[in-house]
């Protein structure tokens, strides 16, 4: 078995090596994900597009940043973190969670940004 097949934690795959196998699976998950048969997120998808198409290209820049993080991003998320070092997730995880937190609440009253935080802290610290 060579590093690149390997699945042993010492023998990781080069990041460009990782990546090129990696891309065509997350496109074919978000699209079975987001557009498999039947699916609400299907009609979603289809009803997004419309938008999209009425409103030219205005419409569709305003409609592509919640397009990529509500479909997009957590694909990417759920591919990705577990392909890094186990001992390394919770650095990349608290990186993404901080941009979150700082991008999200930006541009919000102080009473928007304490739920905002509120609702992001009850995913992190859930009540048993």
């Amino acid at each position: 078995m060579t590093a690149s097949t390997s699945k042993n934690a010492g023998d990781r795959e080069s990041p460009m090596g990782s990546m090129m196998e990696m891309m065509p699976k997350m496109m074919q998950g978000m699209m079975s994900q987001c557009c498999g048969e039947g699916s609400d997120k299907m009609a979603e998808m289809q009803g997004m597009m419309a938008k999209m198409k009425e409103g030219g290209p205005e419409g569709h820049m305003a409609q592509m940043p919640e397009m990529m993080l509500n479909m997009m991003l957590p694909h990417c998320i759920e591919m990705m973190l577990p392909k890094i070092d186990p001992d390394k997730r919770g650095a990349a995880a608290a990186g993404i969670l901080s941009k979150i937190i700082e991008k999200g609440s930006e541009g919000m009253s102080d009473e928007q940004a304490q739920a905002f935080r509120k609702a992001l802290d009850e995913v992190v610290n859930p009540s048993k």
